[in-house]
């Protein structure tokens, strides 16, 4: 739809000037008579121009369409309605103020803002421009990303505690002085807009609502003919995806693939779209065929209709008239007041309802454009008024029940359903109140609720939702969301009418309680295993959307006494409705300990059970409300004592314990899967709080109502233990035995929980923080934890906050992360004596882990392990009764009859776990009696613990008391562990003793204290001296077993020790350093490189180890080849200009040259893990043969492409390298002496030039000569021959073997292969220069990283980095050997063309054009060709090298200085005293030289010591490379120097190892005669002269060092520029995936078909696309809305990565899932930034995917 809505003020009809002027005259004078009929008038304009205008469906030209839609109607309608000019009208209207409310609505994936801190509940959100300008950016706020279809509150009053409006809204704030928010309009405006109003809402409701399909209502109808035009129309739904719409298209109107995605793209976008044009018959059938085919591909078909050509259109120009009125909205709110006026009237005498609510009606039915259009109205004009939004509230109540089945059964997402506005009006305060009091909401949505879930209700009126629709129980979800934001907020006042709307309500809510009460029952399978799992998550998913509800119920509840109670009746009564159905068995008889029970008989084991028991639940949460708030003293007033019946309150509750008793017995294990995890989520914190908890609260409401007696006999029987309590003997069944002493652990467990678990406010008197507090406490008992995963640990409350911040600084400090992983809270030590180890919320796995680290604590301490409870606070008084059940017989008799069976070692007759919850008992007991002992004088203590545990059981002979046993228990030796816990129970006795017999108060005071007598310290003393010895003993112990481990280590890597060579990183590095140091000491000029006095090489033997088959091999020339395992990648990297398009084939490229901005290079790197070439075949031709067998399986490497995981560490490799030994050359002084006589530079040219002329001359053989046969003109007369350069020294080529030969060419094959994207061709010419490229490009991203990290060139790099560099370099000079030497020669010939003009030919770039280093490699490596003679195959001698590698260099390096001061020192100089040092006055003459070669182009006025200056900065990155790549050539060691981080140090060792004077510009000096030539040739190139004349401009140098993007502090400015992001290729204002680029900064539409590319005949995303530029294919990305590094590579592969923000606990927030606010870690970016510059992002990827194999479902192609 043409979006003519984004019109701003006074661009009414820009560019339709010339189409206004053609409304004629007459007819804007009619429109303006007073008298006429103005609906008459408007319907006939629209009939007359509405078809001509949307006459083009199929292809409609927008903005034509526009043009005339303003022209036509719009202008004379703003004319008529403003009475003068519209844009100057409305530039008044938007100069006098704007509303308070911002009022913006929120697009799907807009960033919004809560206040955690201001906000009345979380649904109060601000936009991004709102809360920049709030104090709320000062507070705890969150960030989210929208679902679309919300709106800003800023303004709204009742949505914030403080700072509702931000200083854009605030009154006043636009700079108009009227108080005045907005100027009213005057009465003649105000006339015609209740004129013009009616007719355009009634004309957009009726189009909109048009049901016929080939008609128009009558009053536009035209009498004109009635044309046959038709369009056949299909329409989006969520049922059919992309593609089937797409197939559908395809198949039935025969369109190609690009159309038919045009068609889908819209239909998705607007709801509908014409796919077809014609007369009525064809259209017809294109409908019949698109139905048709869509079924095949789905179960229902796409909906289509044939609408004719003039309903389309007047549907189409209504949505039109709807988004003028939109915008109209936002200028005055008396337009508003009036629209909304007339909407609401509802037509005298007729049934009908109003206008807004016939289209709310209809909501369901229209397509999704006509819907945004019409949530956007209701946005921008009753929204906001806050009377109106009041009356409009009242519709949507009074039409909710059918709005909310329309919504269930429509298949279109919550967003664009007219039912996702409830929650802008449920959750204003005081709006949901005056709903729950006049339209008796609460009672609606509860009614709706169970009326639209009939089909799962069973025979007995219970929910079963076996086979559940999962859409339709989401649909149903809104509706329970619904009745969350009614009840969000607490009415601080209650009327005596809320009180009975919200009573009526409350019973209304218990009947969906009384259908859940029982639901889903199940039982036990004995014999066969269940064949089908039932459907059990529905039922707990409600439960979950219940939770919150439940206990705002309850909130509600008890703010009112009056209605507490009744509250409390009315649950009372639903649950004895549920409770007494089936009560028809007669009662059974229990006797136990002379106490008797009577019940129903009713075994969990063997009759139906159900974990779902809400009813029961919330009259517990009331209960215990009503003794928190002290109304329970009434409770009698309300329900009598009899009908209480408090043994059928505890009876279904306590089932459900023991079936989870049961299930841990492992008794329903035939029941599968699904009651497994029914019972996880019952403990789990996202429902305990309404299921687990309120049960033990009931356990706890029994136990302080019933006889105590009474009670725990009903749990024996319950639990089905009252036999294992009798003296009857069990089976020999060990089954059974195990499965009754679990069931007797969960038992005494659930006794524990009712008598010690008192954290409940209302059990006991405590507040929510000291419950959240002791929670807290508990998690991190378990070991430290991370702030998310306390907060994931923490029940959350109805505002989805846990309180943890509040409390957690109290019993935590926080500790930092590191560059990985997250910061975690350490609990304090003071708080370790709240640790209780049966915590009712511990998981089995919890309880054993916390117990094991407490103990460990305490060991490390040196204190014993006894961890008794700690003291619980005081039952209140409603509860008081529960602590009877510690003392009773029956509780005895329980914890007699357990420590009796360990006493007399009837072993499978109890456990440890039993004797440990035993003696917690006895603890509870003794602190509960000892405080109550503290308190008052004893004769008013009736709690007798002691005195029932030190008497007798019976009047047997042999009868022993519970302290008797415990003394006994010590000696048990399998119990050795839980001596100190005995021990601590038989003080506490002691203790209770003596404060029972009254001793003075003094020694009372004194033992409470300490609780040690001083009788018991002698054996305390015996005790510790004893555990003393012990534990240096067992010291002792581990000190011999640490020795011995040491000695096996030792010995291990002594026997391996050339595998920890290779594999650990960086420790062999420096070992190497010093032994080359120490042998080459002995010379003083050992440490040069070049040159005749260059220092000894050192080789040492290399023994390596293979991986794979861990056999050891010297690496020698003759040997079986070894190689490294290593991965090529191309890489932009280095890169000075990320504008330059790269190649993306290399077919035609020549990559002899690299361009100075270093485009793009071929990367090698290596992880240094050695195998035989032999082994390392078999182990890929086995990945082969492995992967071709699992064809279904998606694959991680590409083996197409020679990719495999190394063996070892698992890094992504595509090839391997040789490893080449290194052949020692020595140096004889005496011979070097004589040769440097006579081989000066210019000597040493000219022997080239005529070997080079020989060989063209040779090479030709009659063709035309490539290389002109140069003359020796210029270059001395001596008669210099074609053999001259061996007579300096030659030896025999080394002779490789035919393993390592292979192996050479296989690897340069990859580096081809890869680094130019084509098909591998091992005689292909352009593979040496790959080689020297891959070689030179390698190093350089080396010495930058060694740059930006700090670290000294030599002796930091890794193990792989140092291995991995030492072999290519060697490689890169062995690979020589396998090419044709008269193709190395050809270029030789072309590199020296760059330095020597005599070689330059016709692709010869110029001097500024090519990068120096890449030069020297390329010279150096390939110079040895010139040795090559037909019979023989030769090499230079060690001395002939060294000449030819000074010269090389120098060559190099002059040619650099002269590019380095041409194109870096120009910059006017800044003020600086005149510097006559040395190296200025020859950097002045040198200046003096070029301006005069470059004919005044050079300025010589550029000052000596600037040129000095840019020259060494500029220089050194190129010494470094160098050094590097001589030192891995030669072997020769470097100096001290540069073994460590030194500006100045640096550059002299630099120049000694290389043999240049520090004084570079010496070197033009020393060399003059022969280097002036060349530089004046170098000076007169073009090239040269334009970038001196400033018309092109040249890299300078040193070269910038890349780094990853500038990334904000703050994250919200990201999500800010993401909001401002718009597609450059889409025009709607949809909301993208923004994502940056963080190696450009480039922001890009990801993962849409705006952006898609097509490249090669592919379509790819665009960030896969702009990856292929920006990073040759490997790229890093931030996705902004949700938070998340992206890293891929090539088209097929990617992985998430964590990004580089974290909150203030020192965590990442993915998806902004938590919305904390976010902020930059720096140390977490330059890991990132050190993953980019070491290439390890393809290993990352391939190391991601191989552990995640999730993601192999995302199609990478298209991000």
């Amino acid at each position: 739809m043409a979006d003519g809505g984004d019109r701003g003020p006074g661009a009414a009809a820009a560019g339709a000037a010339g189409g206004r002027a053609s409304v004629q005259p007459q007819e804007r004078a009619m429109w303006c008579d007073e008298r006429f009929n103005f609906q008459a008038t408007f319907l006939q304009c629209l009939a007359k121009h509405v078809p001509n205008i949307y006459s083009a469906e199929m292809d409609p030209l927008l903005e034509k369409q526009e043009e005339m839609v303003q022209a036509a109607i719009l202008y004379p309608l703003e004319c008529y309605l403003f009475g003068e000019d519209p844009d100057i009208f409305l530039e008044k209207l938007q100069q006098s103020g704007t509303s308070q409310l911002c009022g913006k609505v929120f697009k799907g994936g807009e960033t919004t803002y809560s206040c955690r801190d201001c906000a009345v509940d979380p649904t109060c959100v601000l936009c991004m421009d709102c809360f920049q300008n709030s104090i709320h950016k000062n507070h705890r706020y969150k960030m989210h990303s929208s679902t679309g279809g919300g709106f800003c509150d800023c303004g709204d009053t009742e949505a914030w505690k403080a700072g509702p409006l931000c200083t854009k809204h605030e009154p006043g704030a636009s700079g108009s002085a009227k108080e005045n928010s907005e100027c009213q309009l005057n009465e003649e405006i105000m006339e015609h807009s209740r004129r013009v109003f009616p007719s355009v809402i009634k004309y957009i409701v009726d189009m909109l609502i048009w049901e016929e399909e080939k008609e128009l209502p009558p009053e536009l109808t035209i009498s004109r003919e009635k044309v046959d035009s038709y369009y056949c129309v299909l329409f989006n739904d969520e049922h059919h995806s992309y593609d089937h719409v797409i197939y559908s298209l395809q198949r039935a109107l025969g369109c190609e693939l690009g159309e038919a995605q045009l068609h889908t793209t819209a239909i998705d976008k607007e709801g509908r779209r014409a796919v077809k044009a014609g007369q009525y018959t064809s259209c017809q059938e294109a409908k019949e065929e698109i139905k048709r085919h869509s079924e095949n591909v789905s179960q229902r078909p796409l909906h289509v209709e044939v609408l004719h050509a003039d309903v389309m259109a007047h549907q189409k120009f209504a949505l039109r008239l709807g988004s003028w009125l939109n915008k109209l909205m936002s200028y005055s709110s008396d337009f508003r007041q009036v629209f909304c006026q007339i909407c609401l009237k509802e037509e005298a005498g007729s049934e009908n309802p109003c206008f807004i609510s016939k289209l709310m009606l209809w909501d369901a039915k229209l397509h999704k454009g006509a819907r945004k259009v019409l949530h956007e109205l209701i946005f921008s004009s009753f929204f906001m008024e806050m009377e109106y939004k009041k009356l409009f509230a009242v519709e949507f109540v009074k039409y909710y029940k059918a709005l909310q089945k329309e919504y269930i059964s429509d298949d279109h997402d919550r967003v664009l359903s007219v039912t996702a506005l409830s929650v802008q009006m449920f959750t204003v305060p005081t709006l949901a109140r005056h709903l729950i009091e006049e339209q008796n909401v609460i009672t609606t949505i509860t009614e709706t609720l169970l009326e639209v879930l009939p089909e799962y209700l069973d025979k007995n009126d219970k929910f079963n939702f076996q086979g559940y629709s999962q859409d339709k129980l989401n649909r149903v979800y809104a509706v329970i969301y619904d009745l969350r934001y009614v009840l969000v907020s607490k009415p601080p006042l209650w009327t005596d009418r809320l009180r009975e709307r919200f009573l009526e309500g409350f019973v209304s809510f218990l009947r969906i309680l009384t259908c859940m009460q029982g639901m889903e029952e199940i039982k036990r399978q004995i014999g066969q295993h269940i064949e089908v799992d039932p459907d059990w998550d529905a039922a707990i998913a409600i439960q979950m959307q219940l939770k919150n509800i439940l206990l705002m119920f309850q909130e509600w509840c008890a703010c009112d006494e009056e209605l507490l109670l009744k509250a409390y009746r009315e649950c009372h009564k639903a649950v004895m409705r549920c409770s007494t159905n089936g009560r028809s068995r007669e009662k059974t008889v229990f006797h136990l300990c002379g106490h008797t029970l009577e019940s129903r008989p009713y075994r969990v084991s063997a009759d139906p059970v159900s974990i779902h028991l809400p009813l029961s639940r919330t009259l517990a949460g009331l209960h215990v409300r009503l003794s928190k708030t002290g109304t329970i003293s009434r409770l009698h007033e309300f329900v009598s004592p009899e009908e209480f019946q408090v043994e059928l309150l505890v009876e279904y509750p306590l089932r459900c314990l023991v079936l989870v008793a049961q299930v841990a017995a492992e008794m329903w294990r035939r029941n599968g899967l699904s009651l497994i995890s029914q019972v996880f989520y019952y403990q789990d914190v996202k429902c305990r709080e309404e299921m687990y908890d309120k049960d033990i609260i009931m356990l706890q409401i029994g136990a302080s109502l019933m006889d105590p007696n009474q009670f725990l006999l009903l749990i024996l029987q319950r639990y089905e233990l009252a036999d294992a309590f009798k003296k009857i003997k069990p089976t020999k069944d060990q089954d059974l035995i195990k499965q009754c002493n679990v069931l007797i652990e969960e038992m005494l467990q659930i006794l524990i929980y009712v008598v010690g678990e008192r954290y409940v406010p209302g059990v006991s008197n405590v507040t929510k923080e000291d419950v959240i507090m002791r929670e807290i406490i508990h998690l991190l008992c378990i070991e430290p934890m991370a702030h998310s995963a306390i907060t994931k640990s923490l029940p959350e409350n109805e505002n989805n906050e846990t309180g943890l911040e509040n409390v957690i600084d109290k019993v935590a400090t926080f500790k930092k992360p590191g560059v990985s992983g997250h910061g975690v809270y350490e609990l304090k030590d003071e708080c370790l004596k709240e640790f209780n180890m049966f915590f009712y919320h511990y998981t089995k796995t919890q309880h054993s882990k916390a117990e094991h680290t407490q103990k460990k604590r305490r060991k490390q301490e040196n204190r014993d392990e006894a961890m008794p409870p700690p003291p619980p606070p005081d039952f209140s008084p409603a509860f008081s009764n529960v602590v009877r059940i510690l003392n009773c017989d029956v509780m005895m008799h329980i914890l007699r009859t357990v420590l009796q069976r360990a006493v007399e070692l009837e072993t499978h007759l109890w456990t440890e776990a039993m004797i440990q919850m035993v003696l917690h008992l006895l603890s509870l007991g003794l602190l509960e009696e000892k405080q109550q002992l503290q308190k008052s004088p004893e004769e008013e203590v009736t709690f007798d613990f002691y005195h029932k545990a030190t008497r007798m059981g019976s009047s047997a002979l042999n009868a022993v008391n519970v302290l008797m046993l415990l003394e006994k228990l010590k000696r048990v030796p399998q119990l050795e562990a839980q001596k100190d816990t005995v021990n601590w129970i038989l003080q506490m006795f002691d203790t209770v003793k003596r404060l029972r017999e009254k001793s003075s108060l003094t020694t009372v005071a004194a033992t409470s204290g300490s609780e040690v007598t001083k009788g018991d310290e002698s054996t305390q003393d015996k005790e510790k001296a004893e555990r003393k010895r012990k534990a240096e003993a067992a010291r002792l112990h581990r000190q011999k077993i640490m020795a011995q481990m040491s000695a096996l280590q030792r010995n291990f890597i002594e026997t391996h020790k050339l595998l920890y060579e290779n594999t650990l990183e960086a420790q062999g590095k420096e070992d190497t350093m010093m032994e080359e140091e120490s042998m080459s000491s002995a010379i003083d000029y050992s440490r040069i490189a070049l040159g005749p006095k260059r220092g000894p090489s050192v080789a040492e033997k290399e023994v390596l180890t293979c991986i794979l088959c861990q056999e050891e091999q010297e690496v020698k020339l003759e040997s079986a080849a070894m190689v490294l395992s290593a991965c090529v990648q191309k890489s932009t990297a280095l890169t000075q200009n990320r504008s330059r398009i790269l190649e993306l084939s290399g077919d035609m490229l020549d990559p002899l040259f690299m361009h100075p901005d270093l485009p793009c290079g071929t990367h090698t790197g290596s992880c240094g893990h050695v195998m035989h070439a032999a082994c390392w075949q078999k182990y890929f031709e086995a990945m082969q043969l492995n992967f071709r067998q699992r064809l279904h399986v998606e694959q991680i490497f590409d083996l197409e492409n020679g990719e495999y995981l190394c063996p070892l560490c698992k890094s992504l490799c595509n090839t391997v390298i040789p490893i080449v030994p290194l052949q020692a050359q020595k140096i004889n002084s005496e011979d070097a002496e004589a040769v440097a006589q006579i081989l000066s530079l210019a000597r040493w040219l000219e022997i080239i030039i005529v070997r080079i002329s020989g060989y063209s001359v040779k090479n030709a053989k009659g063709e035309k000569q490539n290389l002109p046969a140069f003359a020796n003109k210029g270059m001395g007369t001596s008669a210099l021959e074609f053999h001259s350069i061996l007579s300096f020294g030659v030896q025999s080529s080394a002779k490789y073997s035919s393993s390592i030969k292979e192996m050479l060419i296989l690897f340069a094959t990859t580096i081809y292969r890869v680094g130019l994207k084509v098909a591998p061709n091992e005689a292909d010419y352009r593979i040496p220069m790959m080689t020297w490229s891959t070689c030179a490009f390698t190093i350089q991203c080396i010495e930058n990283l060694l740059e930006t990290e700090g670290k000294p060139l030599f002796g930091s790099l890794q193990n792989r980095q140092h291995s991995g560099l030492k072999a290519l370099v060697q490689f890169a000079a062995a690979q020589r050997t396998t090419s044709p030497q008269v193709l190395i020669q050809k270029h030789l010939v072309r590199l020296l063309g760059v330095l020597l003009p005599n070689f330059k030919g016709e692709d010869t770039p110029s001097l500024l054009e090519v990068d120096m280093f890449h030069i020297l490699v390329g010279v150096v490596l390939s110079f040895p060709s010139l040795y090559w003679e037909d019979a023989v195959d030769l090499q230079p001698s060690s001395i002939s090298s060294a000449y030819n590698h000074l010269y090389l260099f120098h060559l190099t390096t002059l040619a650099h200085i002269t590019q380095i001061v041409v194109s870096s020192a120009t910059e006017s100089p800044t003020a600086r005293s005149s510097d006559n040092s040395e190296e200025a006055q020859s950097a002045q003459s040198f200046c003096r030289e070029i301006c005069q070669y470059t004919s005044g182009c050079f300025s010589q006025d550029i000052p000596g010591w600037l040129v000095w200056d840019c020259v060494k900065k500029g220089i050194m990155p190129y010494l470094r490379c160098a050094a590097l790549f001589f030192h891995y050539l030669l072997g020769v060691s470097p100096p001290e120097e540069l073994l460590q981080v030194s500006e100045e140090g640096q550059f002299k060792a630099l120049c000694s190892y290389l043999s240049l004077p520090t004084n570079l510009f010496l070197l033009f000096q020393e060399y003059w005669d022969t280097v002036n030539p060349l530089l004046q040739r170098w000076c007169a190139d073009p090239v040269v002269l334009s970038c001196l004349k400033g018309k092109s401009i040249a890299i300078r140098y040193p070269r910038k060092r890349n780094s990853l993007i500038e990334l904000p502090e703050d994250y919200s400015c990201l999500l800010n520029q993401a909001s401002q992001f718009r597609c450059p290729r889409s025009s709607d204002d949809e909301q993208k995936h923004p994502v940056l680029c963080l190696f450009c900064g480039a922001m890009l539409c990801s993962q849409n078909t705006c952006c898609q590319e097509l490249v090669n005949g592919e379509e790819l995303g665009a960030c896969t696309s702009h990856a292929l530029q920006c990073g040759a294919g490997v790229c890093m990305f931030l996705k902004i809305r949700e938070c998340k590094v992206v890293l891929i590579e090539g088209k097929t592969r990617g992985c998430l990565y964590p990004a580089p923000y974290l909150d203030e606990y020192g965590e990442t927030d993915p998806g902004l899932k938590r919305g904390n606010p976010l902020h930059l870690c720096r140390e977490r970016y330059r890991k990132l930034h050190l993953l980019w510059q070491q290439h390890c992002i393809i290993e990352e990827i391939a190391r991601s995917q191989e552990t995640n194999q999730i993601f192999f479902g995302f199609n990478w192609q298209l991000l």
